[in-house]
């Protein structure tokens, strides 16, 4: 029973991404509704045959505090598409600081991106415009959504609609 299935809040908001075999008792104890299935796809045991869950929706509404993303140098370069914000290169990868830490620049989602060593070494302490370097695109603070749909990998079509991506 691998694979995953998008669990929904009562109020359809996305909460998080749970196993087939979790999200298969959390609808035999009545506590998720089917919202989504695989068409020919079944869960079995002796006593009962459920459709294979794709997305599944809380009965009742679970309140979760704001979410933060971890500011992480894995984090970041996931942010970044696994991609040198300056040359777009993809290997060899680090951190660098668009406003340098020597100039007073701090470690913040707004202040980092992935850069190449080359890159990184050829901009040094200064700031892009000083280096004569481009950002690809301005540092931002991810979301929550966001990380759900890197983890998975592919999304189901289906799963687009809940994720604010259609």
């Amino acid at each position: 029973m691998t694979g995953h299935v998008l669990v929904l809040n009562q109020d359809y908001q996305a909460l998080t991404i749970t196993s087939v075999q979790r999200a298969t008792v959390l609808v035999l104890l009545q506590k998720a509704e089917l919202i989504e299935v695989e068409k020919a796809r079944f869960v079995r045991s002796t006593r009962h045959t459920v459709p294979w869950p794709s997305i599944v929706r809380l009965k009742g509404y679970v309140r979760v505090p704001y979410k933060h993303i971890l500011l992480t140098r894995k984090n970041v370069i996931r942010r970044d598409g696994h991609r040198c914000q300056y040359c777009g290169a993809r290997d060899r990868l680090t951190i660098d600081h668009v406003m340098p830490r020597s100039r007073g620049g701090r470690d913040t989602w707004d202040n980092l991106v992935a850069a190449c060593v080359p890159c990184n070494n050829r901009k040094g302490s200064r700031t892009p415009a000083e280096a004569n370097m481009e950002l690809a695109r301005k540092p931002f603070r991810p979301s929550y959504v966001m990380y759900i749909r890197d983890y998975v990998g592919s999304l189901d079509d289906t799963w687009k609609p809940y994720l604010y991506l259609a």
